[in-house]
C-alpha cells in the first residue's frame, strides 16, 4: 500500500472512531443521558428533581400559599354518572342474571347518590380563590392530585372563576391522564408519592377532604399524623360531609382506647356546605 492509500486509510479510520466516540453514551452531558439517570443508582438524583422541578416553577408562578383538596376520582357529577346508569340498565336487560353488572349498577347509584360532593368541590375552590388572587400574587391556590372526580371538581371551580389551580398527577401502572382544567404550566407529573405528598402539605395552609377511598384517607392520616407531631404548622383540616366520615372512622373509639389523645380530635372540623368550609379556613387568621 502506497502512503497516499495508507494516509486515506487512516484518516477514514480515525474519522469512523471520532463519530463512534462523539456517539457513545459515555461522552453525553451527564443530565442529558437518560439511560444513567434511570438507574437504580441514580434515584436520589430523580428525587431531588421532583422536589426541585415543582418548586421553582411555583416560586416563579408567585404561589404563595395553597389549600388541598382531596376526595373520590370516582365521584363524578350527577349527569355524567346518570349516564352511567343508563347504559349499565341496558347491559342487564340483555344479561338479567349477570351479578357482577347489578353489582356495578348498585355501585353507580350509591356513587350517584353521593354526586352532590362534586358540586360542592366545584363551589368551594371558586370561593376560596376568587378572593385569594392578583397579577402580584397568589395565595389560597387550590391544588388537587390533578386527576377526575373531587380532584376535577376543585380544578374546575377555580377554572370558572378565571383562577390558577395546581395538579399534582402522578405516574401509575394504570395510565391516567390530568384533568382539563388545571392551569396549564401548573400541573406536574410525579414519580415518587412521598414527594408528591411533599409539595401538597409544603405551602398549604388548610386542607378539605371529600368522601374518597385508599387515596383519600391515606392523605388524611399522613396530615393529621404531621400536625399531631408538630411536624406541620396548625392548619384547618376539614371532612367534609359528617355523615360519611363519622361512618369511615370512629375517632372517638381511638380517643376511648387511649390510642390518641383527647386533644388530638381537635386537630380536624366537620363541614357539610361550601361556604361552612370555606367560613373555617378564612377564620383560621393562617
Amino acid at each position: 500500500m502506497n502512503k497516499t492509500k495508507k494516509g486515506l486509510s487512516t484518516k477514514l479510520n480515525n474519522s469512523k472512531n471520532l463519530n463512534l466516540i462523539i456517539n457513545s453514551e459515555a461522552y453525553k452531558l451527564a443530565y442529558e443521558d437518560l439511560g444513567l439517570l434511570s438507574l437504580n443508582e441514580m434515584r436520589g438524583v430523580r428525587m431531588l428533581l421532583e422536589i426541585t422541578k415543582p418548586d421553582l416553577i411555583l416560586e416563579e408562578n408567585k404561589i404563595l400559599s395553597t389549600i388541598i383538596i382531596f376526595g373520590g376520582a370516582s365521584i363524578d357529577e350527577e349527569s355524567k354518572t346518570k349516564e352511567k346508569i343508563d347504559d349499565i340498565k341496558k347491559l342487564i336487560k340483555k344479561n338479567p342474571s349477570s351479578i357482577l353488572l347489578k353489582r356495578n349498577l348498585n355501585r353507580l347509584e350509591n356513587l350517584l347518590s353521593m354526586s352532590h360532593y362534586y358540586q360542592s368541590a366545584r363551589e368551594f375552590s371558586k370561593l376560596a380563590s376568587i378572593d385569594n388572587q392578583s397579577k402580584a400574587c397568589n395565595s389560597h391556590v387550590i391544588v388537587t392530585g390533578g386527576g377526575p372526580g373531587i380532584m376535577e371538581a376543585a380544578n374546575r371551580g377555580a377554572f370558572e372563576a378565571n383562577c390558577k389551580s395546581i395538579g399534582l398527577n402522578i405516574s401509575l401502572p394504570n395510565e391516567q391522564i390530568p384533568n382539563s382544567f388545571i392551569t396549564p404550566g401548573l400541573c406536574f407529573k410525579f414519580n415518587y408519592f412521598a414527594l408528591r405528598k411533599i409539595h401538597f402539605v409544603m405551602r398549604s395552609i388548610g386542607a378539605v377532604f371529600f368522601p374518597g377511598g385508599f387515596g383519600t384517607l391515606d392523605e388524611l392520616f399522613e396530615l393529621l399524623t404531621l400536625r399531631q407531631t408538630g411536624m406541620k404548622n396548625k392548619i384547618p383540616i376539614i371532612l367534609f360531609g359528617r355523615e360519611y366520615w363519622n361512618k369511615i372512622i370512629n375517632f372517638e373509639y381511638l380517643a376511648d382506647l387511649g390510642l390518641i389523645a383527647d386533644e388530638h380530635l381537635n386537630l380536624f372540623e366537620y363541614a357539610d356546605t361550601a361556604s361552612e368550609a370555606w367560613e373555617i379556613i378564612k377564620s383560621s387568621n393562617i
